[in-house]
């Protein structure tokens, strides 16, 4: 599914990205070389993120 249409980011990379990049969504846009461009997709992308995150540091 796509989490960005505009950058065309797609969940299982902000999920991927998460894991290796600290940060709001604009700093994982930014490591994926992307910029928000409309920005209605940040708050989503923050959910996700924290999401990942925290499944992460349950699984170690």
């Amino acid at each position: 599914m796509y989490i960005c249409i505009c950058n065309a980011i797609r969940e299982c990379e902000l999920r991927t990205a998460a894991r290796r990049c600290g940060g709001d969504a604009q700093s994982v846009y930014a490591m994926l070389g992307k910029v928000p461009d409309c920005r209605t997709c940040l708050d989503d992308a923050d959910a996700i993120l924290e999401e990942e995150r925290q499944f992460a540091s349950c699984t170690v």
